[in-house]
């Protein structure tokens, strides 16, 4: 706290003391106390100080007689609340409430003027009328019957039914008194106070009775006969009506094995209900993120399996679509796009019947509780050139899944990469899905202690995929100390501050033998194996109740042709926001014609000193390298369109989205732009060559070649993980075209081995460059202004040409043949004969 705020709080204290005849002893007693909790020893001393001098200012007298608040009184209480409320938080705020209110049980005497001064800061605090008399009761009352509040639970040995109203309880035969919890809804916070006469241990520390106590996340419980309370059961409890969402996921012996046949996983056995945030830690190559993929149905078991409401996960798929969200530690954000479009276009994808405005305005929902709201109209962005901060892509991740509100949800290390603070909000806010009734399960790697408390149970592995540990995170810590005999194997936390070290968890785990000169050895104390065979002796798995139910998590997601306009809209904005993508794509085809066409106008000056068309010899040369720069073009915008979206489709295929939807978006969008591109080539090629007349012929062969290109692209890109990878094939693809073209050499002049006899080879048949310029040079002789006049004619008159040089001379020699053979008298000669005069005609 500030030194603004410490003087704030010690001129409020003196305000309450001071009431109802004046400050006593034990007033004093608890202030200093206060104080010393907050601060060190000596900066306590210097606060209390200043509360004293405050109490000099009217020291009120005890005459027996009741009086009022008075006025100077009230107004100070008002301008002190208003300094508070600029710099704490709400939940800073009950906690002051509740301190203020303690000081009314230090000392028995009339506290009317003190709870009238506590009144005007609850309000001035903005803390709901309710609740604040929740708390009063809470902190003042300590007669059971009083508590008959939804948000109290009383945690006793009696039965349920000597507990009053809608008060919660929980009966256990392990404490000797009351211990009573209360939930802060507004600001999601418990607090505990205990009536009992032994002792009570809250996170390795004794509290006294009657104190009330902040119960933090992960904070554990403690009686004297045995009794032990944490904190995801305590808060089960105040959420249990809420939580709506009846969920069981057991994993029963599970085992993976690599394509090498080296064993991943072994003997893997989960049971979770709904509601529960699950931590999955283990040292390097343990096997977290391979336990998370089996779990999601990524990655296929060798042996078990995973049930999510008596489902096969592997064998019955399409039972459990639309249950299971997956978060991968790599953003899977459309970099392009604004953070509100990433998240539109996702919700789009999953709800059929709600209006764009409806879905609008649920994004702009999830966005504010996410705190993204300032932030919505900013392109997402990527490593290198950021417009919103590593936490912020992390809640928009996060996001993503939340809009649809998975039943399962997977995690893969959330806090990489991010500070301690980005961290702290990133599982705060997958905490509060659970409290929605959501299962999560998360890859965590080296927590600090504020987040490893968070969880409510953690699995453990070690080296080998083996399961070393499975329960409270903070017991884990006692369970490995005792395990290794280390002494205080009964403190898992610090007994001053309450933090867990969750590396010593690691520390004790590799711990390595020391040789007879003490130096540490590269043997482990215990194996891999030993800790499993001890988890085994030592741990029961606790099963929940297997639940029959499908209704959960039914994605009502759109029809192919829905699904296949928003995945079109989605692709064309975050190409048309790209800008360097577009100029490049709009300006390198009639760059390329103009270079190309610039350097083969050839002007023939034996002939004429003007460009005259029809003189050019390099026009088949124009032609073969305008259908090689449609293929490169096609290739280029299509080759990485699959590979930069595979990660955001290994998400989109836990909603069952149509493949074909997804594929047809990709062929329009890429057509469009091979539609564009071969036409803006064709206009400038065209022009500066003169060729005219035959805009539409050349456009519509260079169109369709480069649509070949694009199919071609996509394969590979599906193909293949790099884009590295595709780009190296390009030369492979395009080579081959180019060579066996036609153009560039004769087919009578290859290789013998691939060229046929009289025909052209097959393996040239099978380029789509021979057949385009085929069909590009035929139209061009065909067709063009001066010989489609003409065509007929010389057609007509090269058949008889044909006729004359080919077919007289063989028609001769065979009646010659025939002649000779009817004077032989030769029956069977002449059959033969008239048989092949028969032929030619």
């Amino acid at each position: 706290m500030s030194e603004e705020i410490l003087k704030s709080l010690a001129q409020l204290y003196a305000i309450i003391t001071k009431q109802d005849g004046g400050v006593t002893e034990s007033e004093k007693v608890f202030v200093a106390n206060s104080f010393k909790k907050k601060l060190n020893l000596a900066t306590a001393e210097q606060y209390f100080a200043l509360y004293e001098e405050f109490l000099k200012d009217g020291e009120g007298k005890d005459d027996g007689k009741k009086r009022l608040t008075s006025v100077k009184d009230s107004v100070k209480t008002l301008g002190i609340c208003r300094k508070i409320n600029k710099t704490l938080t709400q939940k800073q705020k009950i906690v002051v409430v509740i301190e203020l209110l303690e000081i009314l049980k230090s000392e028995a005497k009339d506290i009317a003027q003190q709870q009238e001064i506590i009144d005007t800061v609850s309000i001035a605090f903005n803390i709901e009328k309710e609740e604040y008399k929740t708390l009063q009761t809470f902190v003042l009352q300590d007669n059971i019957q009083l508590f008959g509040d939804e948000n109290i639970l009383v945690i006793n040995n009696r039965d349920s039914s000597t507990i009053p109203g809608n008060a919660k309880h929980i009966h256990s035969d392990y404490t000797d008194g009351n211990i009573f919890f209360v939930r802060v809804k507004s600001v999601d916070m418990i607090f505990l106070k205990y009536t009992g006469n032994d002792e009570l241990v809250l996170n390795g520390l004794i509290i006294r009775p009657d104190n009330v106590t902040l119960f933090s996340q992960g904070s554990t419980a403690k009686t004297k006969l045995g009794g032990v309370f944490y904190y995801s059961d305590i808060l089960s409890n105040f959420i249990s009506e809420s939580a709506t969402l009846k969920l069981s996921f057991q994993v029963n012996n599970l085992e993976f094995r690599f394509s090498n046949h080296g064993i991943g996983l072994r003997d893997i056995n989960i049971s979770e209900g709904s509601g529960k945030l699950v931590g999955i830690m283990g040292a390097s190559g343990a096997g977290k993120t391979t336990l998370l993929n089996v779990l999601a149905g990524l990655e296929v078991p060798y042996n078990g399996e995973v049930l999510i409401n008596g489902f096969n996960l592997h064998k019955e798929k399409d039972k459990v679509r639309g249950v299971i969200g997956y978060i991968p530690q790599d953003d899977l954000l459309i970099e392009e796009l604004t953070v509100f479009e990433n998240l539109f276009y996702s919700a789009k994808l999953c709800f059929r019947d709600k209006s764009d405005a409806e879905i609008a305005e649920l994004v702009i929902k999830v966005l504010d509780n996410l705190g993204l709201i300032q932030s919505k109209d900013l392109r997402v962005g990527n490593a290198l050139n950021k417009s919103i901060s590593g936490g912020q892509r992390k809640r928009l991740n996060i996001a993503l899944e939340l809009i649809r509100e998975p039943s399962v949800l997977f995690v893969d290390e959330p806090t990489s990469g991010l500070s301690s603070r980005d961290s702290e909000n990133v599982l705060d806010l997958l905490k509060e899905l659970t409290l929605k009734g959501t299962l999560i399960f998360v890859v965590i790697h080296q927590p600090s202690s504020d987040i490893y408390k968070m969880f409510d149970k953690m699995f453990i592995l070690d080296v080998g995929g083996y399961p070393i540990y499975y329960g409270n995170p903070v017991e884990a810590i006692t369970y490995f100390k005792k395990v290794s005999q280390q002494v205080d194997s009964d403190k898992g936390q610090c007994t001053t501050c309450g933090n867990v070290n969750p590396e010593q968890i690691f520390n004790i785990i590799e711990e390595k033998v020391v040789d007879e000169y003490g130096n540490f050895t590269a043997f482990r104390r215990l194996t891999p194996k030993q800790w499993n065979e001890s988890f085994i002796s030592k741990f029961k798995l606790k099963r929940v109740d297997d639940i029959k139910d499908n209704s959960f998590g039914i994605l009502q997601i759109p029809n192919k042709l829905k699904q296949l306009g928003v995945f079109i809209i989605r692709d064309f904005k975050s190409k048309l926001y790209n800008k360097q993508y577009m100029l490049i794509n709009m300006i390198e085809a009639p760059l390329l014609a103009f270079i190309l066409s610039f350097i083969l106008r050839y002007k023939n000056n034996s002939t004429s000193t003007e460009y005259v068309f029809r003189y050019n010899e390099n026009v088949p040369a124009y032609l073969l390298m305008s259908i090689v720069i449609a293929i490169f073009m096609g290739l280029s915008i299509s080759a990485e369109e699959i590979i930069k979206d595979k990660k955001i489709l290994k998400r989109e295929t836990f909603l069952n989205l149509s493949r074909n939807s997804y594929l047809m978006s990709k062929v329009f969008i890429l057509f469009s732009f091979s539609a564009i591109q071969t036409l803006t080539f064709v206009l400038v090629g065209n022009t500066i060559l003169g060729i005219n007349g035959m805009i539409f012929e050349y456009w519509i062969v260079l169109f369709s070649v480069a649509c070949f290109a694009n199919l071609t692209g996509l394969i590979i890109s599906s193909a293949f993980d790099t884009a590295v990878t595709v780009y190296i094939l390009v030369p492979l693809l395009l080579i081959p075209q180019m060579i066996l073209s036609g153009s560039i050499f004769s087919f009578d002049k290859i290789n013998d081995i691939i060229k046929s006899k009289d025909k052209v080879p097959f393996v040239a048949d099978m380029m789509v460059s021979r057949w385009a310029y085929e069909a590009m040079a035929v139209k061009q002789y065909r067709d063009n202004g001066y010989e489609k006049y003409f065509y007929k004619i010389e057609q007509k008159e090269n058949v008889a040409n044909f006729n004359i040089v080919y077919m007289l001379p063989e028609l001769t020699e065979r009646l010659d043949y025939v002649y000779e053979n009817l004077n032989s008298k030769n029956d069977s000669i002449l059959k033969s004969c008239i048989k092949n005069f028969t032929v030619i005609n």
